[in-house]
């Protein structure tokens, strides 16, 4: 199943991989971090798109319509591997996650109408773990060659389990414009890549050694900074919200701040307003969670630096 780009008079965001079923304690929610990314970018102006792969069973069917409700365009592949499903474990809201092996988006097929549409795409999200296996990973590596000059090319980290290695990071660190990273993640790759320093030193290392245009560092209920050629650089304070559930802040906040740039936002006003979407879907249970008329303006009431 699948839907094509017609026209340019929205930015194309494009996500590549996982598309699951994250197994809450309430129950199941449709996620996945490219899905999770493409929602938000596309509540809040793009054109977005979902390329994945489902199973052809029952949890498939139920996914592939809550895509359609959702509003998500999509290339959905279907297989013969079950639908990926994740039990999620909540802490204090905190999630942990038990991800199920070989299913469906471990096998996403590299097909014609992927590449026409990465073509159209004025950003494509990518991340580790979706190239766990090699079928995927040789898929989404393949798309991120068929870009246009000048596409964004967004490389959120997304660390789970043992589904990463060094090389995999330098590969997409390669292809990439965009990395976003949050503190937890960026101590791992300090080690992993012999880098001296704090954390922003981390992120600025990282910038210049793989001519980035944006280093994203995200610390939870801390804080968020943004480093960018030529010194840009933004903050933000994390607002403090009600917290429900995490589950999907991270992808919210890449989702909004990828089509906030598109749209050429000055860079503190798309930071901010990502970490505004971000807190928000703390307070709601899911990655994809009903936009309210206007978001809350957190930071503005809580620390802006």
């Amino acid at each position: 199943m699948g839907d094509s780009a017609q026209s340019k008079d929205q930015h194309i965001v494009v996500a590549l991989g996982e598309l699951l079923w994250d197994m809450l304690p309430t129950g199941k929610r449709a996620g996945g971090a490219p899905a999770n990314f493409c929602y938000h970018s596309m509540k809040n102006g793009a054109d977005g798109y979902a390329i994945s792969a489902l199973g052809e069973d029952e949890l498939g069917d139920e996914l592939e319509a809550e895509v359609k409700k959702a509003g998500i365009k999509h290339v959905i592949k279907r297989n013969a591997y079950p639908t990926g499903t994740v039990e999620v474990h909540l802490s204090d809201g905190i999630p942990t996650y038990d991800i199920v092996k070989d299913v469906a988006w471990d096998h996403i097929p590299f097909t014609k109408d992927m590449v026409d549409l990465v073509k159209q795409a004025d950003a494509v999200c990518y991340g580790t773990l979706a190239c766990r296996s090699q079928e995927s990973h040789d898929t989404i590596m393949r798309l991120l060659d068929q870009v246009h000059p000048g596409t964004m090319k967004y490389f959120d980290i997304n660390l789970r389990g043992d589904f990463y290695s060094k090389i995999l990071i330098e590969e997409q660190l390669e292809s990439a414009t965009v990395f976003k990273i949050n503190d937890e993640e960026i101590t791992q790759l300090q080690t992993m890549f012999s880098v001296p320093g704090t954390p922003e030193e981390v992120a600025q290392w990282f910038l210049k050694q793989y001519d980035l245009d944006y280093v994203i560092l995200t610390a939870g209920s801390e804080y968020s900074e943004v480093f960018g050629k030529g010194g840009a650089f933004s903050k933000v304070v994390t607002p403090k919200v009600e917290v429900i559930d995490t589950v999907g802040a991270g992808d919210s906040f890449s989702g909004v701040f990828c089509i906030e740039i598109l749209k050429g936002t000055p860079l503190h006003l798309a930071h901010k307003r990502a970490a505004n979407v971000a807190a928000y879907v703390c307070t709601k249970a899911g990655a994809w969670p009903e936009y309210p008329d206007e978001i809350p303006d957190y930071v503005a009431d809580q620390g802006l630096e």
